[in-house]
């Protein structure tokens, strides 16, 4: 089993909605959803590129998924996840756009970020504790021959490279897409979100995802909204 804190919004948000019906898949869900008529692509295609997002269901990594110390119970993550929302005053990112992370594409902050990167290292910190250390196998899949020196390091340190400067709010909408299919693809999902394209996103909310075992689906285990106020004091993260 593994557990991460994701942003997701709620499962009646708009946008969890509008992604929930393109991945097919509500993390929130048990239930199946009927892959989209109006995907734009054949069936086996767009199967085979939402297959990984929909496995980790719409989210935004803020901890990556991690294997619980032997120190900690699921009853104590439980805990500090409720403790951390409660406290922890909501941020928002101005403005969404769509964008390609290498061959992949996401929804992802056009322009200042500021305030989602302060969040998430707080969480990174906040929740380190509970993260037992990495397996060899688990050093392996990070292919750490392929990280830079400070992106290694950071794998060492806190169990995963895209952390402090090097983290990248997105929400990831597909699988690598071929190089000739990428156009096509923007085209497809920038129709599809265009709602919230341009717009504000309130990161408002905060999921404690699991994976109850390794390649199992992620679901969500808690999901609560951050309660604490802009004047309250983060330093203690």
């Amino acid at each position: 089993m593994r557990h991460a804190v994701y942003f997701a919004p709620p499962q009646d948000d708009p946008l969890n909605r509008a992604a929930a019906l393109w991945l097919g898949r509500d993390a929130f869900s048990e239930q199946g959803i009927s892959p989209p008529a109006d995907s734009g692509l054949p069936l086996e295609e767009w199967q085979a590129l939402t297959a990984e997002p929909r496995r980790y269901g719409f989210h935004a990594t803020l901890k990556a998924p991690f294997t619980l110390s032997s120190e900690k119970t699921v009853e104590d993550l439980a805990e500090a996840f409720d403790t951390f929302c409660n406290r922890t005053a909501p941020v928002t990112i101005p403005k969404l756009c769509l964008a390609g992370i290498g061959p992949f594409f996401a929804l992802v902050p056009d322009g200042d970020s500021q305030a989602i990167d302060a969040l998430c290292a707080e969480i990174t910190r906040a929740f380190e504790p509970f993260r037992a250390p990495l397996s060899p196998e688990d050093v392996a899949r990070r292919k750490p021959e392929r990280l830079t020196e400070r992106q290694r390091a950071l794998l060492d340190e806190w169990g995963y490279p895209y952390v402090f400067e090097e983290f990248r709010f997105h929400m990831t909408l597909t699988g690598p897409v071929p190089e000739d299919a990428r156009p096509g693809m923007r085209a497809l999902l920038e129709s599809r979100f265009s709602t919230f394209i341009g717009r504000p996103l309130p990161i408002a909310h905060l999921g404690l995802f699991v994976e109850p075992t390794r390649g199992a689906p992620f679901r969500v285990d808690r999901h609560a909204p951050l309660g604490g106020t802009p004047n309250t004091d983060r330093s203690h993260a």
